[in-house]
């Protein structure tokens, strides 16, 4: 869906058209018959977001196979004011494409989106040991630098390329796995919460306060002795020392489950910064399991009987 101008309901997506990205994006209902406009990296799309261009973008921030995109991790903790609505996935596959004439066994270079290129790595290793790699921007441009550059005989790409492009496919279902998912986020400035669904997700961004010996397990007893379970924990280097590291992490629930939020507050008090994304729904609509005694009702009688010890009157 081509962008003519700038645009309040502008959606960003990486680019160029018929990426995974792309896919992720015609999953929002919201989106559907709104301008797209297609970026060349993560710091644009969300740079579209701050600066109002657009009203969201869709990045990748997860794939089963190859973990976090640190780039769209370390974008997130570094640019204030963002938060994330919703989350979409989409199987991926690859195929091996080439310009029309070109065989599998005259390829000396593939060009690949670094993503790509690691969910592959076991069939190239096979089929072409000595192979070189050229990073592509995305998966798509991929395929379309063979006919701009010259420099690769070859590209990883999605499936249905050769249907918009003159190449042939050498080879299909290039994966590594079979069942491989991408995780998609739909970023936004708004600060509106989604309402929760008892299937939510909610992602953080938090710092250990100091390097030592106990201070990871501290952070995350203030999860699990609230019954919160993480569905994901990646450590990101801060940049600015040597050992100096923050965490990206997606705990079961909302925000307005009251075990979140007792745990959001004990790393307000424990953690230099800690970084809310977002509540929102799960992409695959999963009830969130927890003990009885991590009920909200369970916080809010203990509260209710602290506030009634504060409340009475000496003897």
């Amino acid at each position: 869906m081509p962008e003519s101008a700038p645009h309040t309901d502008t959606y960003s997506f990486l680019g160029p058209a018929g990426t995974f990205t792309e896919a992720a994006l015609a999953q929002v209902p919201e989106a559907q018959g709104k301008p797209w406009r297609a970026v060349n990296n993560v710091g644009e799309a969300l740079a579209d977001v701050v600066s109002g261009r657009s009203v969201a973008a869709m990045i990748a921030i997860e794939n089963s196979v190859d973990g976090g995109v640190s780039a769209t991790q370390d974008a997130l903790a570094s640019v204030p004011g963002l938060r994330i609505i919703g989350e979409y996935l989409v199987p991926v596959n690859f195929v091996l494409v080439a310009p029309r004439g070109v065989t599998l066994d005259a390829v000396t270079v593939v060009t690949a989106h670094p993503v790509a290129y690691a969910q592959c790595h076991l069939w190239l290793d096979a089929n072409l040991p000595e192979h070189g790699h050229l990073p592509a921007s995305s998966n798509v441009a991929a395929a379309e630098a063979l006919f701009e550059s010259g420099q690769a005989d070859a590209a990883i790409a999605p499936p249905g390329i050769d249907k918009r492009l003159d190449v042939d496919v050498l080879a299909e279902n290039i994966g590594d796995n079979p069942n491989a998912m991408t995780r998609f986020v739909l970023v936004s400035r708004s600060t509106v919460i989604p309402p929760r669904t008892g299937a939510d997700k909610t992602s953080l961004i938090v710092e250990l306060p100091e390097d030592r010996s106990g201070a990871l397990l501290d952070m995350l007893e203030q999860f699990s002795t609230r019954g919160v379970n993480l569905s994901l924990i990646e450590s990101r280097p801060i940049g600015d020392a040597l050992g100096r590291y923050r965490f990206v992490i997606d705990a079961d629930g909302h925000i307005f489950d009251e075990r979140v939020a007792d745990a959001l507050l004990g790393l307000r008090r424990s953690s230099p910064n800690v970084i809310f994304l977002g509540s929102y729904p799960r992409a695959d609509k999963q009830p969130i399991e927890f003990f009885a005694r991590y009920d909200d009702e369970v916080f809010l009688e203990a509260r209710a009987w602290l506030d009634a010890l504060i409340g009475e009157e000496p003897a």
